[in-house]
């Protein structure tokens, strides 16, 4: 009786002992693969930002509505919704504003102005009804007044105004900077390159936060027009 006795419990303890090392290599395994999977998604971010260049915004990442993950809506996210949408051709994404009547925008950044003080991005203008003067804007948030509210310079794509037309801003209005004037090129992408640190500087006479609040897009409310990605760079 208590050799058969011992036989079954050497045969219980070998069962748990094999099934444990079992667990602890499965463990092991899925550690790997979790590490793997990291490493990969860090050298995917090294090749998507370099010292000179980084990505802000790609649209790659719509929601199951079509609109881009991290962004808000200024007042109605419905609206939001339904007058902006992520586009994609040619295995390029992009962002469509049709007929929209307010701002959408992102904070989910990490951007120094002052070392990446270059904005670049491009826009497409697909269509735009005669005797509309307002195309689309750019705003880069570099700071918050003291209520916490953002502090920006709205980069105006206007169909009459000349390039260089200046509008000073107030209590709760944007600065605004013409920097592309007219109705052409109609469906081809034109990109834009600007200092926005210095004109902070020149605009409100002291240095942005050392992180950026975030940026804004916004798209006339009888226009329709692309945002392509989004970057900042050192020059």
């Amino acid at each position: 009786m208590t050799v058969a006795f011992n036989k079954q419990r050497n045969c219980k303890i070998g069962f748990w002992f094999r099934k444990a090392c079992f667990s602890v290599g499965c463990f092991v395994m899925i550690l790997g693969v979790i590490d793997g999977a990291l490493v990969w998604a860090e050298e995917s971010a090294s090749q998507r930002s370099s010292g000179d260049s980084l990505i802000i915004e790609d649209f790659e990442h719509p929601d199951e509505r079509g609109f881009p993950q991290g962004w808000g809506a200024q007042r109605s996210t419905v609206t939001a919704h339904e007058t902006y949408m992520i586009q994609e051709e040619d295995g390029v994404s992009f962002l469509r504003a049709k007929k929209a009547n307010q701002r959408v925008y992102t904070k989910q950044m990490t951007w120094d102005p002052k070392q990446h003080p270059v904005l670049v991005w491009r826009w497409r203008l697909l269509a735009v009804p005669d005797g509309e003067e307002f195309i689309a804007a750019i705003y880069p948030s570099l700071d918050t007044d003291l209520l916490f509210i953002p502090v920006n310079t709205k980069y105006v794509w206007s169909a009459t105004l000349p390039v260089g037309s200046i509008k000073e801003g107030g209590i709760f209005s944007s600065t605004e900077i013409v920097i592309r004037s007219g109705t052409e090129p109609i469906g081809e992408w034109v990109e834009e390159r600007v200092n926005v640190y210095e004109d902070f500087l020149k605009i409100h006479n002291h240095e942005p936060a050392a992180k950026a609040w975030g940026i804004s897009l916004l798209g006339g409310s009888a226009v329709e027009i692309d945002f392509g990605v989004l970057r900042v760079e050192t020059q």
